[in-house]
């Protein structure tokens, strides 16, 4: 295992913990970061799916006090409502994922299709930061179950590349009438499942093409992916409350016409 295969593991740890969370797409960024850095390894897409792991791990131990204690009072009407939210959001991205998983994967993993996708969905975050000026401040355990089905129906455009999960829930939920903190907050946990399901269906189908030789570089990745999402995790929440996210639709749009540029 050469240096370089190492230092690859440890940028594309870090694009994937600095982007799952921002509405930038972390699997767009990590798609055209293998690309460009020539990461034509054979379990390069499983080690992208993997590394996401380490993002939500980031996730359960910043927020390890509210989830456990939603777990021990799992009896109560408000600890229910919660995970009953997290799963009727959860639904719609697994079943849509489960029917186009492989066209999607076969056909949209690509830089060109990631830098279009880029482009409009920084187009449509201005468009929706700018038609939506007041929204009702609601807690986590305020959200109702037909407005966590809709932002869960949001999340299914997040499926193709360069998108965003986090993108497509926040301004969801927005849309929803939900305020910043509330979206970004709700799109932290309904991350939880969905990736831990997205990612152990992925090693799960590939796990005869894994090897004991990819285990420091699926590590690294790992690694670098939670310690970095860990610190945009913190940054994020203290950003909304005073931000908007016209700053990311400006990025994706300035970055989405670069590669295209760049690949055409």
């Amino acid at each position: 295992m050469t240096l370089l295969f190492l230092i690859h593991a440890f940028i594309l740890g870090v694009i994937e913990g600095l982007t799952e969370f921002l509405p930038i797409s972390s699997t767009g960024h990590l798609i055209i970061g293998a690309y460009l850095l020539d990461a034509n390894y054979s379990n390069i897409h499983v080690f992208e799916i993997f590394i996401q792991l380490g993002a939500i791990l980031a996730i359960v131990y910043e927020y390890r006090n509210l989830l456990s204690q939603k777990v021990i009072s799992i009896k109560q009407r408000s600890s229910k409502h919660f995970f009953i939210n997290l799963f009727l959001a959860f639904l719609p991205a697994a079943f849509m994922g489960l029917l186009f998983h492989d066209s999607i994967k076969r056909y949209l993993f690509n830089p060109m299709s990631v830098s279009f996708a880029l482009i409009l969905g920084g187009l449509l975050i201005l468009v929706i930061e700018n038609s939506l000026k007041k929204r009702r401040h609601k807690s986590i355990e305020q959200i109702s179950f037909s407005t966590a089905l809709g932002i869960g129906l949001f999340q299914c455009f997040a499926l193709i590349p360069g998108v965003s999960r986090s993108g497509a829930t926040i301004m969801g939920g927005m849309l929803l009438n939900l305020d910043r903190k509330s979206a970004t907050e709700f799109s932290f946990f309904l991350a939880i499942p969905i990736i831990f399901a997205a990612s152990f269906y992925d090693l799960f189908k590939n796990f005869d093409s894994l090897s004991s030789d990819d285990a420091l570089f699926f590590l690294i990745g790992f690694v670098t992916s939670f310690y970095s999402a860990l610190i945009v995790i913190r940054f994020l929440i203290r950003f909304v409350a005073t931000n908007d996210f016209k700053i990311f639709a400006y990025y994706r749009i300035f970055i989405g016409i670069l590669f295209l540029i760049l690949f055409y």
